[in-house]
């Protein structure tokens, strides 16, 4: 009978209203996985106090437009890869305690749905980062290139698994500073490299401990993770991310001369560690967007880094 109800679950769409269809394929978007794309407003972040700034004939306004249009277009994208993996995942969520309410694993949304809304969300996507910036729409091909490698093949290989989202990471930050034609450090895509594998890690650290002996029900590549590997990975990543943020914010030729940039360095070290304690302390970890959108010490230590940095760069152009 189980086996039945499984089998059954793709043919049971339920009879629903569109605002409720559109509701359940906003959903399986993961609106809150938005988040995410925020770091393609970095590059603009960091070039207030640059000199090519004052001199270039856009405004702040529309810079900021291109930047949020930028934010737009990876929405969409990834919001299309998300559909595309549950599509593909439908069965393995549907033995996860919590992922199996997604609404194509419960059978709110036909597969066939699903993938005809994510050709429309990659169309339109695309279509807004070549109109931004030629460069910004190349790197949203690229995203959606290594989205496909990730949902056919890279999610099934252990280290490239975890390598591949911090790639993802990289791509956004590379798009936001195409899209204001902005120059910026190698530094900046080294420290999100690092930020990015960071929170993977810990994620795959709290799918093993959740899951446990049914991890590899759910995703064979968990089964070769082992909590003394990942607590090591953890461990390495942590150190490199503090150490290369920190050599970011006296090394940058962007930042101010006078160091006053490492001023936000307890920020980012005081942010790693409260992740860590939730993620390992209160398995909180296998969700970054919701530790970020729940947990108040962290919001205020994200704000407080974007108002230091804020004053730092146009207190000292």
């Amino acid at each position: 009978m189980a086996e039945e109800s499984l089998a059954s679950a793709d043919a049971k769409v339920l009879a629903a209203s569109p605002i409720r269809h559109l509701r359940d394929v906003l959903k399986s978007m993961r609106p809150r996985q938005w988040t995410k794309n925020g770091i393609v407003f970095m590059a603009l972040v960091f070039s207030v106090n640059q000199e090519w700034m004052p001199d270039r004939p856009e405004t702040w306004d529309h810079l900021l437009v291109r930047v949020v249009l930028t934010a737009v277009a990876f929405s969409a994208v990834s919001g299309a890869g998300y559909l595309v993996n549950d599509v593909r995942d439908r069965d393995s969520d549907r033995l996860h305690p919590t992922k199996r309410r997604r609404p194509i694993a419960a059978g709110s949304i036909a597969p066939a749905e699903a993938l005809a809304w994510a050709a429309v969300l990659v169309v339109s996507g695309t279509l807004i980062a070549f109109a931004i910036d030629w460069r910004t729409g190349a790197v949203v091909l690229g995203y959606i290139g290594l989205q496909v490698s990730y949902t056919t093949f890279l999610k099934q290989q252990v280290i490239l698994d975890v390598m591949a989202i911090a790639a993802g990471f990289v791509l956004r930050a590379l798009a936001g500073a195409y899209a204001i034609d902005a120059p910026t450090s190698p530094w900046l895509y080294v420290v999100t490299a690092l930020g990015a594998l960071f929170l993977a890690i810990t994620k795959r650290r709290a799918e093993v401990a959740l899951l446990q002996d049914g991890a590899v029900n759910h995703r064979a590549t968990l089964a070769l993770y082992t909590p003394a590997l990942l607590d090591q990975m953890t461990a390495m990543v942590t150190a490199s991310t503090v150490i290369a943020y920190a050599l970011y914010t006296f090394t940058a030729e962007n930042l101010p001369e006078n160091h006053m940039m490492m001023l936000t360095i307890p920020f980012v070290a005081y942010g790693i560690f409260r992740y860590l304690y939730l993620s390992l302390t209160r398995n909180e970890g296998g969700s970054p967007e919701e530790v970020l959108l729940k947990d108040v010490p962290l919001m205020l230590t994200v704000i407080g880094w974007v108002a230091t940095s804020m004053i730092v760069l146009t207190a000292y152009r």
